[in-house]
C-alpha cells in the first residue's frame, strides 16, 4: 500500500520530519518526508496496509510540540519510490 499525506498545522520547526522518519523506520516502512514552502509537511509511506494505516493515524498526533490541524490523504503512484535517496529506506528530503 502507498499513501501520500499533506500535513498542515504547527508541523515545521518542531521536529516533525525527524519524528516521522524515526516512526516510519521503526515500523519498517519505505518512503520520504519533507517540508513544503507553504508550511505543510509532505510524506509518502510504502508498506503493508495495516502498518501504513497505523502510521497515518500516528501522524494525526505527531511529536509532542506539534499541532496537526489537517491531513489530506491520497493514494500515490508506484513510481513514488524514485523520490527516495539511493540506499535509504526512508528519506528526509529537502524543502519543496
Amino acid at each position: 500500500m502507498t499513501r501520500h499525506l499533506l500535513i498542515r498545522g504547527r508541523v515545521q520547526g518542531v521536529g516533525y520530519r525527524a519524528w516521522v522518519q524515526h516512526e516510519a523506520l521503526r515500523r519498517g516502512l519505505e518512503g520520504f518526508v519533507r517540508n513544503r514552502r507553504d508550511g505543510a509537511v509532505e510524506a509518502l509511506f510504502i508498506g503493508t496496509q495495516d502498518v501504513v494505516a497505523e502510521m497515518v493515524q500516528s501522524c494525526r498526533q505527531g511529536p509532542t510540540a506539534a499541532r496537526v490541524d489537517d491531513i489530506i490523504e491520497a493514494d500515490a503512484a508506484l513510481d513514488a519510490r524514485s523520490w527516495q535517496r539511493p540506499g535509504e529506506r526512508f528519506s528526509v528530503l529537502p524543502t519543496m
